[in-house]
């Protein structure tokens, strides 16, 4: 079965060069690059529609609990960065896509340099 992956705002098209997401095939995931902004709620979940993860680029895309409700496909949506007020983790944790795990909600770390 291949998992979906969408990588979502990434409109300098630089997101390929950051990881070696082909590598991600041998394990039965595909990789979608979406460069073009996709706006209202609606056009999010047409467009997410089928994705199991979801990457977020900083705060571009909002996911409020209604956007969150209306993707039962989505098991994994990781942001970019310690933190992003963009996603309703409230809502999320209603829905069953967000959890915490020993208390925290974790982020990307940032570089010690």
């Amino acid at each position: 079965m291949v998992r979906r992956l969408a990588i979502l705002d990434d409109y300098q098209c630089v997101a390929a060069g950051f990881a070696p997401w082909h590598e991600l095939e041998d394990i039965g995931i595909e990789t979608t690059f979406l460069t073009a902004h996709l706006g209202g709620e609606d056009a999010v979940v047409e467009r997410l529609r089928g994705f199991e993860i979801e990457v977020a680029m900083r705060e571009r895309t909002p996911f409020p609990r209604d956007v969150l409700e209306r993707q039962p496909d989505l098991r994994l949506l990781v942001t970019t960065g310690m933190r992003n007020a963009a996603i309703d983790l409230g809502g999320g944790a209603r829905v069953g896509h967000c959890r915490e795990r020993d208390g925290r909600l974790t982020g990307a770390c940032a570089k010690p340099w």
